[in-house]
């Protein structure tokens, strides 16, 4: 297949929307429509993880971290970054990119760490705002079914667990066309007056234009009348972090004892024990230090996350349990995360996890 045959469903499931400011996700080597027949899914993009590519014959890797945050102004190999790139595209391996992405959507990399713990009843911990719009199109009552199908076909209309929603309202619609124009109903120059249907549908804002689209094609009218809103609804599952609880509430070093074999580490950091049984759990695959006032606001007892500052510590305030497992180890089965998602959407499409450890963090124990 092409690249851009994978990226789009990648994008999909990860809208690059979803992305923070400062991330770099997406294609970062390549040409969309470049053809690959095998990937290399990682981490990190590392000059040896380019080197099993070149050996394995994988003609796209997919990282999650992105190789390239900034701009490049030279390609002379003065540092890891400039070599990895050149290496690439050398040997005409596309590098693809899912990060912040792929970190704030519900079943995204917090899910796995969550599902890693046994975590269930999960919720995001901070949902993002401003991600959805309220359409509203004006339609001759009897295209109203085909323009409300159209719109639920082309992804409008979900709240939560329910599709298909939308609201109506009855009323009449004016208008007067010139001689120019081409009127599907009443005449030229004659005041029309029409039985018409209000539309409401929430849309999800990446999907605006596609929405659109399919709306001016399915309806019936030259001039179509309809209104944008942006919302400062939250998105239930879009944002930061995530929220779960135990099955069963669990002792503090026993649980301790729980994430340290389940997440495969060799050391957790930790605050003060607050001696009282752990029941709600906050998560945040990689640097989460931001998210610690929400978990703390949301009841958890224990916040696991990595790069917490020696400051940032004190912030526990005993209040909470802050548990800093460490960036790669909270975010390492984020490759068996893709390889699921790639394998149940593309099951004839070759895949391997890279066989090397990216965390350039050793520890001496």
């Amino acid at each position: 297949m092409k690249i851009i045959e994978l990226s789009s469903f990648l994008e999909s499931i990860a809208p690059a929307s979803y992305q923070e400011a400062y991330d770099n996700a997406g294609l970062i080597v390549g040409h969309p429509h470049q053809e690959i027949k095998k990937a290399l899914i990682c981490l990190d993009c590392t000059e040896a993880v380019v080197q099993e590519a070149i050996d394995e014959q994988c003609d796209i890797i997919i990282a999650h971290h992105p190789i390239v945050f900034k701009g490049l102004k030279k390609f002379n190999g003065k540092n890891y970054v400039e070599r990895v790139v050149m290496q690439a595209i050398k040997h005409d391996i596309a590098i693809y990119a899912i990060h912040t992405n792929l970190d704030h959507v519900y079943n995204g990399v917090n899910k796995k760490i969550a599902d890693k713990l046994g975590l269930i009843n999960t919720q995001i911990l901070a949902p993002k705002e401003a991600l959805l719009k309220k359409l509203v199109v004006f339609v001759p009552s009897q295209y109203k079914e085909q323009v409300k199908e159209t719109l639920f076909n082309a992804g409008a209309g979900s709240i939560g667990n329910y599709t298909e929603c939308s609201f109506e309202q009855a009323g009449q619609g004016n208008y007067k066309a010139n001689e120019s124009a081409n009127p599907f109903l009443g005449e030229k120059n004659k005041r029309h007056t029409e039985e018409e249907y209000r539309l409401e549908v929430l849309i999800p804002a990446h999907l605006e234009h596609k929405i659109v689209a399919a709306m001016l094609q399915a309806h019936p009218y030259e001039e179509v009348a309809y209104d944008l809103f942006l919302l400062s609804n939250t998105l239930k599952t879009v944002g930061a972090g995530m929220l779960g609880e135990l099955k069963a509430p669990m002792d503090e070093l026993e649980f301790l004892q729980l994430l340290k074999q389940n997440m495969q580490v060799s050391v957790i950091r930790y605050t003060t024990l607050l001696e009282k049984k752990i029941s709600k759990v906050a998560v945040c695959g990689g640097s989460g230090s931001f998210l610690l006032q929400q978990a703390i606001q949301a009841g958890a007892d224990i916040f696991i996350t990595a790069d917490f500052k020696y400051h940032e510590f004190f912030d526990a305030d005993g209040k909470i349990i802050i548990a800093d497992i460490g960036h790669f180890e909270s975010e390492q089965f984020t490759q068996e995360l893709l390889l699921e998602i790639i394998q149940n959407n593309f099951p004839n499409f070759a895949l391997r996890l890279t066989v090397h450890n990216t965390n350039p963090i050793k520890y001496l124990s």
